[in-house]
């Protein structure tokens, strides 16, 4: 909150009457009533929904996806004022083809939450199929295709070795902290999380059992881990399971190196201060590695190649599914 908090009080004292002001940050429902209005009428001393208007609009953002940009993807749009509501829908029809009009700001901040929730709960289930279904030697991925050719009643999710990215791993724990107040437990958000948060474990133990399978133990072998960014084709490394990945692995006494095409170099980040300024090692040097880690199944990536010079691989995104090799070990 000291993001929103602290926007709100700087802006205050230039706030206008009838200006609009939209906040677009995903957070609890509430937040715009509870947090965002009390700091602006503070320090500006008008008066929300009477000298100036609110309205909550989320952000719906999916990064490198050609199919859908601002302009086509339809906006949510709440305030707890007809005018505050009529004056967001003018602005945001400017810029996107279709605005979706809620009742209230509690509403439009509660329909993001709920779309991360969502996406957060389903791939934790098939996270945890993935486990299951190994122990019974059924691939989950073929699983998920034939599923997929139900033409109705079924949406794919596919497993990996962990979430990513600044919205999945955080933002359904927004609406845990605030249903306590409420006092409800959201049972089935805390366990999604603990399973996506395990994931990084399973995949170490089958780097252990990749590893044993060639006689080596997992100290002072050499490790390379391809992709760092917390999706394919893209360079944003928030929340990437592959710094988790790099922890465990260096704990553990591997010697670790990382390829990412889209990121040359570490940047500072909060909680792995430790790994800014590590390079991306070249692909050429495959071969020298005992064992190679799929987490990132980057376009750029020729998988048959890196499987032709690896001496053994850990793919985790089935990024080799199509290719017949006992080097690859599926996680």
């Amino acid at each position: 909150m000291s993001y929103i908090i602290s926007t709100a009080q700087k802006i205050s004292p230039y706030v206008l009457k009838n200006q609009l002001i939209v906040l677009e940050s995903t957070t609890f429902p509430g937040t715009t009533q509870e947090v965002l209005i009390p700091e602006i009428e503070l320090n500006s001393e008008l008066k929300a929904n009477k000298d100036f208007y609110i309205a909550y609009s989320p952000e719906r953002e999916d990064p490198n996806n050609k199919e859908f940009s601002i302009t086509t993807t339809p906006k949510v749009i709440g305030s707890d004022d007809p005018t505050g509501l009529e004056l967001a829908n003018s602005m945001y029809s400017f810029i996107v083809n279709k605005t979706v009009l809620v009742s209230g700001t509690k509403v439009a901040e509660a329909t993001k939450l709920t779309e991360n929730v969502f996406r957060a709960v389903n791939i934790a289930l098939v996270n945890e199929l993935k486990v299951i279904y190994e122990k019974m030697g059924i691939d989950v991925w073929e699983v998920i295709d034939a599923c997929s050719t139900k033409p109705f009643g079924y949406m794919p999710f596919y497993p990996g070795p962990g979430l990513g990215g600044h919205c999945i791993p955080i933002d359904p724990f927004y609406l845990t902290w605030k249903a306590r107040e409420h006092g409800i437990n959201t049972r089935f958000i805390e366990l999604a999380g603990e399973i996506n948060t395990l994931m990084p474990d399973y995949v170490i133990q089958k780097i252990f059992f990749a590893l044993n399978r060639e006689g080596k133990s997992l100290k002072n072998s050499r490790i390379l881990l391809l992709g760092l960014a917390y999706k394919k084709n893209v360079d944003d490394t928030r929340e990437s399971v592959t710094f988790k990945m790099m922890e465990l692995l260096e704990e553990k006494g591997a010697l670790v190196d990382y390829n990412d095409p889209l990121i040359p170099r570490i940047k500072q980040t909060r909680k792995y201060k430790k790994f800014a300024g590590k390079k991306s090692v070249s692909l050429e040097k495959l071969g020298q590695y005992d064992l190679v880690v799929i987490l990132t199944d980057h376009a750029a990536y020729n998988f048959e190649a890196i499987v032709n010079q690896s001496k053994i691989i850990v793919d985790t995104r089935n990024s080799c599914g199509n290719i017949k090799s006992d080097k690859i070990i599926k996680a």
